[in-house]
């Protein structure tokens, strides 16, 4: 948890010795000790005193205007994702408020640290139905780490304090504050080193017993087909310096869930690719086939295990996550153990320096090779179109040498991100993973940059999600935040569209996004004009001050890619894609890799 500084604490007693302070200014300021930098905030009438606090603290903390609050949820996670500090967000009482919903539930999921503040109506109106009020404590129970409906001025700073640390210890989630008009603008003198009350709460893990790890390296001693499966958890524990050791020392293949996928050098020898619906096929056999899985930071997801009572069914499972609630949720552990993962992998690594991989392994190694040549990612090299999957290629060779985040929207452009980009370092991918939210591209990429301003950040989007959130590129604009968006713009709900022609006779059903020639014919695919060029999102992205450049002929891609790059002001590439392009292999829900779709 970050303490409260020196520095801060002897401003607080300044602004102390000038009289009380209220309860806007004590949150702000509390806000500020425990180390916020940006807050994005969407003002409204339940929350004006937070926002009159805010500008007396211009030199201290950054506020960044949303357009929607949403978009503010969004990207204080972005913010939160690349840096892993807390995110802060803050929006009024009612539909302000409830607009933060999917971005609470969507860091639960994803256990990303987010603090969401929102006004409330004064406590005495509380159960009236008054103007814009909303039980958001109630609306949000299930869906945050923690909550708080403060109702005395004087709990505030214990309050921040609390919630800072909760967002950010032990499995990271989010922490609603609702803050009644009346507790913003109520004065005390407050106690910004007062103690925290957190009962049966404690960010503090404990190391698992030595004799089970000790069991534990005799596992993998014994192992001829180990795989490592890892995932968030080592992004959240900053774990990924020692799962390249444990990899390399071993000898064990890695692969990683869609929310690891930067926590392993994807060019590596022991890299197998991210596993699941959308993995590699060869991840998804040796997991199969595996005897050993060591389960690293997961929770062993629907996408990722499919049939879980066939997944990895043969492997004696070593399952560390640091909630106890994963742990024999969906797979049955022969090892579980709670706790940190990156201590718990310095223990084991510890236990590993005097280690020799078996020579059996070679065997297992050169298995995976025949089924990296076997199945390899692949698509139509050759096509006169520009496919989704060069694109993607060609933005990674232009971007592979530069500090480069990558951001998506929710959709089969995010799958095929997930292939064709190359990561090599943690907290360079950010995606909606386990909710699948769209819309969380540009808001998300946004924050990422405000967080990192001296990196390069790319929302890798498509044109459905994209416009989900399209009003952050007034913010991008305004608040001068040089973000760039590449659209892979195929005019439909691609990844809906994939299903529909999978398992749906290609029936079309609400999932094309241009203009109908022929209703009449429109129910099988036909009647629609996937060459209109619609929305027209250059024309769009110039009346948001954006730069912006359409292209649809494969020649222009790699200029235009790099023009996009080298410019300093946020920009708009607009790809036409082919919609018909699905993304390949793909392991039906529920169902094993013996199911896998390869074409």
């Amino acid at each position: 948890m970050p303490n409260s500084t020196n520095k801060n604490l002897s401003e607080a007693k300044t602004i102390l010795s000038q009289g009380k302070m209220s309860g806007a200014d004590i949150l702000i300021q509390s806000l500020i000790n425990n180390g916020v930098t940006t807050i994005f905030a969407y003002p409204g009438g339940f929350s004006i005193p937070l926002h009159q606090a805010m500008t007396r603290f211009r030199d201290k903390v950054r506020v960044v205007l949303p357009r929607n609050e949403q978009g503010g949820g969004f990207a204080a996670q972005g913010f939160a994702r690349a840096t892993g500090r807390v995110g802060v967000c803050m929006a009024t009482s009612g539909p302000g408020a409830t607009n933060f919903v999917t971005t609470i539930a969507d860091a639960k999921m994803d256990s990303i640290p987010l603090i969401a503040i929102t006004g409330q109506v004064s406590t005495d109106y509380i159960g009236s139905d008054a103007f814009q009020e909303t039980p958001m404590v109630e609306v949000c129970r299930s869906i945050t780490k923690h909550h708080y409906l403060v109702t005395n001025v004087n709990d505030l700073t214990r309050i921040v304090r609390e919630a800072v640390y909760i967002a950010t210890t032990g499995r990271p989630g989010p922490v609603l504050i609702d803050i009644p008009r009346n507790i913003q603008v109520a004065q005390c003198i407050p106690n910004f080193d007062v103690s925290m009350n957190l009962p049966g709460y404690s960010g503090e893990i404990e190391s698992p017993a030595g004799t089970l790890l000790d069991r534990i390296i005799e596992v993998i001693r014994k192992a001829k087909r180990p795989v490592i499966y890892a995932g968030g958890g080592i992004v959240s524990s900053g774990a990924a310096t020692e799962l390249l050791k444990l990899a390399e020392k071993t000898q064990i293949p890695v692969t990683t869930t869609m929310m690891g996928l930067s926590i392993f050098p994807r060019g590596h020898e022991l890299a197998l690719g991210m596993i699941g619906m959308h993995g590699t096929a060869y991840a998804n056999h040796a997991v199969y086939e595996s005897d050993l899985l060591l389960a690293l930071g997961v929770r062993f997801d629907d996408r990722v295990t499919g049939k879980p009572s066939e997944f990895a069914k043969q492997a004696v499972i070593v399952h560390v996550e640091i909630d106890p609630s994963e742990i024999n949720k969906v797979k049955e552990a022969h090892f579980p153990i709670i706790g940190d993962v990156k201590i718990v992998l310095q223990e084991i690594l510890d236990r590993l320096k005097s280690y020799t991989p078996a020579p059996e392994l070679k065997d297992w190694h050169r298995k995976i090779d025949d089924w990296k040549k076997e199945m390899p990612l692949s698509y139509n090299k050759n096509s006169p179109n520009i496919v989704p999957q060069y694109a993607i290629e060609e933005l990674w060779k232009a971007t592979q040498d530069r500090e480069t985040i990558i951001a998506t929207g929710v959709g089969q452009h995010q799958m095929w991100s997930t292939q064709y980009y190359r990561f090599v370092k943690p907290r360079t991918w950010i995606s909606s993973a386990g909710l699948g939210t769209m819309g969380f591209g540009l808001p998300a990429a946004m924050g990422a940059k405000l967080a990192c301003p001296e990196k390069l950040v790319i929302d890798i989007d498509g044109d459905g999600s994209f416009q989900m959130n399209i009003q952050e590129m007034a913010t991008c604009y305004c608040e001068k935040i040089p973000v760039k968006v590449m659209l892979l713009n195929n005019q439909h709900l691609g990844m809906v569209v994939q299903w529909e022609d999978r398992f749906h006779q290609s029936n079309r059903a609400q999932t094309y996004l241009g203009p109908i020639d022929n209703p009449e014919t429109f129910g099988k695919g036909t009647g629609i004009s996937p060459a209109v060029r619609y929305p027209d999102y250059v024309t769009i992205a110039k009346g948001y001050g954006w730069e912006a450049l359409h292209i649809s002929d494969k020649p222009q891609l790699p200029e235009a890619i790099k023009q996009m790059i080298n410019s300093p002001n946020p920009f708009l590439l607009d790809i036409v894609i082919p919609y018909q392009e699905h993304v390949l292999p793909m392991i039906p829900a529920g169902t094993t890799v013996q199911d896998m779709i390869y074409q």
